[in-house]
């Protein structure tokens, strides 16, 4: 039987990357290259939706907080990250740990329900476009941000509070970044309650942002089935393309993570780099996506830019 004693220390130590000495400066200047380009295109397009008053409409205001979200998911994690890959330390602190684990929980909650959110507004949009100005007034369109963040804010952090029923007798975190997982196999006694509550809080958060999408986008598809113009079709579903696209990436993701914690034979590597591809894929491809499928975005962004550039 592991013989446990109660650790008062705020030190932890990571789980490092098994790198070989010369490929240290390369993944670190690889890794740098990917923080810059997803921080800069979420940056940009944050600024773009501020600045740009055509933009200021219910969808865009939605999509402000994928954004944001996306930075502070790629914020959390990858920095720390390469910190430690070029000074090859896997040293943390506590509460820097339980705030990283704090952020990385909300960006994944952010994720599935700002797409939520979006599913819900793109349906107003197509299936009632004639109410839609009705419908989504500003009231409501804050409200259904308020939400997003409202639930996202409650169960992560119901979740995190958990931690403080449990001592802790352990100081290795099995894992290059924190997490409620790795935060909670630190505990001295049993943590059959915090593992429970957090296989509900997925369950609740997949469910209501699965639902929500699947209904609005049934809803999408039979009326884009049954209308005879064809610039409505195609304007509907290059609309909620996008939004699927960036939805399934997450899941994927997301999916070959919990995979890679069943089996006993997953390279550790590899394990650490499905955990991580969760806060650079989305970050890194959701901005060139929207920017890519919406004609707005796109035109403003030109327009923005070639304004900059003559300057």
């Amino acid at each position: 039987m592991e013989n446990l004693s109660i650790i008062v220390s705020f030190e932890l130590t990571l789980d490092p990357f098994s790198i070989p000495s010369g490929a240290k400066y390369p993944i670190f200047l690889f890794g740098i290259f990917i923080y810059v380009f997803g921080a800069f295109c979420n940056l940009t397009l944050l600024l773009l939706i501020i600045l740009t008053r055509r933009l200021h409409k219910p969808i865009y205001f939605i999509l402000f907080s994928l954004p944001l979200n996306d930075f502070v998911g790629i914020t959390s994690m990858l920095p720390k990250v390469l910190s430690d890959i070029v000074t090859e330390t896997n040293n943390t602190y506590y509460p820097l740990c339980v705030l990283q684990g704090f952020l990385l929980h909300m960006y994944g909650g952010g994720v599935l329900f700002i797409l939520a959110a979006m599913a819900f507004d793109r349906y107003i949009a197509i299936c009632m476009p004639l109410r839609y100005n009705a419908l989504m007034t500003p009231r409501v369109v804050v409200t259904i941000v308020a939400l997003v963040w409202g639930f996202d804010f409650l169960f992560i952090c119901t979740l995190f509070s958990l931690q403080g029923m449990h001592s802790r007798c352990r100081s290795h975190i099995v894992s290059v970044f924190c997490d409620n997982p790795s935060l909670v196999k630190l505990a001295c006694d049993n943590t059959i309650v915090n593992n429970i509550f957090g296989l509900f809080t997925t369950a609740i958060i997949q469910i209501i942002s699965v639902s929500i999408q699947v209904f609005s986008y049934v809803k999408i598809l039979i009326t884009c089935l049954v209308t005879s113009r064809s610039d409505a079709k195609s304007k509907a579903i290059s609309t909620c393309v996008a939004q699927l696209v960036i939805f399934i990436m997450f899941e994927i993701v997301v999916t070959f993570y919990v995979l890679s914690h069943r089996f006993s034979d997953v390279n550790a590597n590899l394990q650490k780099i499905t955990g991580m591809l969760i806060f650079l894929v989305p970050p890194v491809m959701n901005p060139i996506v929207y920017g890519l499928n919406s004609h707005e975005i796109r035109k403003h962004f030109l327009k923005f830019f070639h304004r900059k550039i003559s300057a």
